[in-house]
């Protein structure tokens, strides 16, 4: 019997893929403040593992860096940087690797994305990931959307992956089987609230509530009754507290602080979230935002990966364009 599985976050990486921001993409004009927090991103994870960079011109990325041990600069074209939304979404078949390629149409259409959605062939025509083999598939589904506790639980949001905009609207029962197909979802968590105001991604789960292990969640909580999100987080919360484990228990919460607001020039609210962290093979990396919660969470990160070296990336200018670290990312398994 074909047996599938997403594995979590926190097992073995062979890589992470990061994509770097070039001059015609939306960084354009400020493009060496952009690379800055993408360069810390790519040191903090291969200190430990091996990084694959797409980026314009590797000879001029390369020289940026002090090391450039467990990296390797690959120059295909792209529109923008968010490997996890069109990275390979890696699965084990069988026990054995396999890469997945959905189809990316940029958030629903929103933003053009046709060299992101050529990226992972084209990666792996260049034999980067070896005789690991690739399936192509029909679907959109952005790696951001999904998280995996690696025992065949997948949580995800109803605002994205039932949206409209996303393979024409389909209930929860049909993306379900689409999971449950390709994933080898044994059963999908659903979370019906919660967002982030300037978020593009309609309410990606890695901006909102994360698998920290196999029954443990840390989501973004708002104690503060006069911010936008407080409502629609509380009841989110109340969501994750009625959410049980395959063997019937509730799930352990962890609390993580909701940044004090970041705002652009013309008075926009950014996307900031502690969410949006990686698990690396050695390192927690999470993003901060030079507000006073980035102490607090630190505290919290260190209890909750004490096996691991935290490291915190300032990432005030990935969330200008609606990212932040995880989003920059994606893990190779």
């Amino acid at each position: 019997m074909n047996s599938k599985r997403l594995p979590a976050e926190w097992e073995k990486q062979r890589a992470v893929l990061m994509a770097f921001p070039h001059k015609n993409s939306d960084w354009a004009d400020d493009l060496q403040g952009a690379l800055s927090p993408f360069i810390r991103i790519a040191q903090a994870i291969a200190y430990a593992q091996p990084v694959y960079i797409i980026c314009d011109n590797k000879e001029h990325i390369s020289d940026m860096f002090c090391s450039t041990r467990n990296m390797s600069f690959i120059e295909i074209p792209t529109n923008d940087t968010w490997t996890r939304d069109y990275g390979y979404i890696s699965i084990k078949e069988d026990n054995a690797p396999k890469l997945l390629d959905f189809t990316f149409d940029g958030w629903g259409g929103k933003f053009e994305a046709s060299l992101d959605n050529e990226l992972n062939r084209t990666l792996h025509k260049k034999g980067y990931l070896g005789t690991t083999p690739l399936e192509n598939i029909d679907f959109v589904l952005e790696g951001g959307s999904i998280e995996s506790n690696g025992e065949g639980t997948i949580m995800t949001t109803t605002a994205c992956l039932c949206n409209p905009n996303r393979n024409g609207g389909l209930s929860k029962e049909e993306v379900e089987n689409k999971l449950e197909t390709y994933l080898g979802a044994k059963r999908v968590l659903w979370l019906d609230n919660g967002y982030l105001a300037g978020d593009d991604t309609d309410s990606h789960i890695d901006t909102l509530a994360r698998f920290v292990s196999v029954d443990t969640i840390a989501y973004v909580a708002s104690h503060d009754t006069s911010d936008e999100h407080y409502e629609a987080l509380q009841k989110m919360k109340t969501e994750l507290e009625r959410f049980r484990t395959i063997d019937g228990k509730p799930y352990k919460l962890v609390t993580l602080p909701m940044p004090s607001a970041k705002f652009d020039s013309e008075g926009n609210r950014l996307p900031a979230t502690y969410a949006n962290f990686l698990i690396s093979n050695k390192a927690l990396v999470y993003p901060t935002y030079s507000v006073p919660e980035d102490k607090i969470v630190h505290e919290i990160f260190k209890e909750l990966f004490a096996n691991k070296e935290i490291i915190p990336i300032e990432c005030s200018k990935l969330i200008e364009q609606g990212g932040s670290l995880h989003c920059s990312t994606m893990q190779i398994t």
